[in-house]
């Protein structure tokens, strides 16, 4: 898929355009998709970054970061994807500017966009406006129960079934592994110690089992109050893995909410535990 962000770095051609921010890339997004590439044309995504929202002063906790919502569109997957950035100016712009500055300009014959769908200033342009200005538009319903804001309810609470069914895949953290307290490695469980960007949603703390990089993963995410911790620390350790994982990204699944995160009489009782959590681990199926 290619990648683009400027609009100059598109080429000439006749665009049928799905067009929207992709928080997540759920199910509902998915459809959206799904009704640009029915159109026949090519199949070109607009999204934004950062996220309107969070330009125009309202905290957004993210479900994925930009490098994974391209990620998950290359394997929609799409024909290529413009980003955006969003700035003020361009929330200043009236719907008409917005769409004939943007979308006119990349050859856009056809949009895709979800039925609630609003852009420009004061949020004043919709589908019927794009309609009169000669876009062929496929307002796409939104399905039924799914959004968002409503993942994002299922994830904080550590819902993960919920989440994943809304998403139609496992919920995710994304992080850079960072030097952590290395005390898993001494318990015979070794973990990674992920750095997540702090826009980035994360769970409900707990254990969970989840999986990356082709391996079963038994998740710790809190501040581990066995040993007296404050600060969140999100830890993979990984099943029947050797290697060193620092200064690799790594996209965490999350398949199971195992149990709440506690302190425990010894570190003898910790360690029974993290063995059983390691067989839950095991005999964990993914969600979707």
């Amino acid at each position: 898929m290619n990648v683009a962000r400027r609009l100059e770095e598109l080429a000439v051609a006749e665009r049928a355009v799905a067009l929207g921010s992709f928080d997540g890339l759920h199910l509902g997004h998915r459809r959206v998709l799904d009704a640009a590439r029915v159109a026949g044309l090519r199949t070109t995504v607009v999204t934004f970054w950062p996220h309107p929202r969070t330009v125009l002063g309202n905290r957004v906790e993210l479900l994925t970061t930009l490098e994974r919502r391209l990620e998950l569109l290359a394997e929609a997957p799409v024909d290529e994807t413009l980003v955006v950035e969003f700035t003020t100016e361009l929330a200043r712009l009236e719907p008409r500017e917005f769409a004939e500055a943007l979308l006119r300009r990349i050859g856009t014959q056809a949009i895709a966009v979800g039925e609630n769908f609003r852009f420009g200033r004061g949020a004043a342009g919709d589908a019927a406006l794009l309609r009169e200005l000669g876009f062929d538009v496929r307002a796409v319903p939104i399905v039924d129960g799914v959004s968002s804001t409503r993942i994002r309810q299922f994830v904080r609470a550590g819902e993960i079934k919920g989440a994943a069914r809304l998403l139609g895949r496992p919920p995710e953290v994304e992080g850079v592994v960072v030097v952590g307290d290395q005390r898993g490695g001494t318990l015979g469980y070794p973990t990674a110690n992920l750095d997540v960007p702090a826009d980035l949603l994360v769970p409900a703390y707990g254990i969970y089992a989840g999986w990356t990089l082709g391996h079963r993963a038994a998740v710790s995410i809190g501040v581990n109050p066995h040993y007296g911790g404050s600060e969140r620390r999100i830890e993979p350790h990984l099943l029947d893995f050797e290697g060193d994982l620092f200064g690799r990204r790594l996209v965490l699944e999350l398949w199971q909410r195992l149990r709440d995160e506690r302190a425990f009489e010894s570190e003898e009782e910790l360690v029974a535990q993290i063995a059983r959590d390691v067989e839950a681990t095991r005999n964990a199926t993914r969600p979707v």
